[in-house]
């Protein structure tokens, strides 16, 4: 009988142990939850207004591109999109344009940064690019002053351009 509940107490203690563990289901969790603490406090002072600039480029070319996104009160009112450098055979109407409010994501099968929010932002990098992977490296870096700056992740054993999430150049309010 003794053994039995020495068997049983020791089995309830790991069951325990194992449920409380510390092992969250996000890469950088306590970063991430600095960071969203500090979007919210951005948020609040610059009234939901603000503007953000996402970079891309390619390893395999001498450009890249840049996509400002304009916030007002919590809705994307504009998108700019710009290559960088000098890209061969694209149309010159494709290097930069610009969409405003009524025209948002009308360009498609771009290199620009889709027209979202940060809050937006900001559920995606928690539901899916800072979620644990196996096979996966995930990068979380807050270089905006505590805001995401880069958000995302390489799948392992990818040799192209394999980032999948997000590059951040600046954040500021309107």
């Amino acid at each position: 009988m003794k053994k039995t509940f020495y068997i049983l107490t020791l089995l309830l203690i790991n069951i325990f142990l194992f449920s409380c563990s510390n092992d969250d289901d996000l890469n950088y969790q306590n970063d991430f939850e600095k960071s969203k603490s500090a979007w919210l406090d951005f948020k609040i002072t610059s009234d939901n207004s603000y503007q953000y600039v996402v970079t891309g480029g390619s390893v395999f070319s001498t450009y890249g591109w840049e996509t400002t996104i304009t916030v007002s009160n919590g809705v994307v009112i504009q998108r700019d999109f710009a290559y960088l450098g000098t890209p061969e055979n694209i149309p010159q109407e494709d290097l930069a344009w610009t969409e405003n409010e009524t025209e948002i994501n009308s360009h498609q099968n771009t290199n620009a940064a889709s027209a979202l929010t940060l809050d937006e932002i900001y559920t995606k990098a928690e539901k899916d690019w800072l979620i644990k992977r196996k096979n996966a490296t995930s990068y979380f870096e807050t270089e905006n002053n505590g805001l995401i700056s880069t958000c995302g992740y390489n799948e392992k054993g990818c040799m192209d351009d394999c980032f999948i999430g997000i590059r951040i150049k600046s954040i500021t309010s309107l």
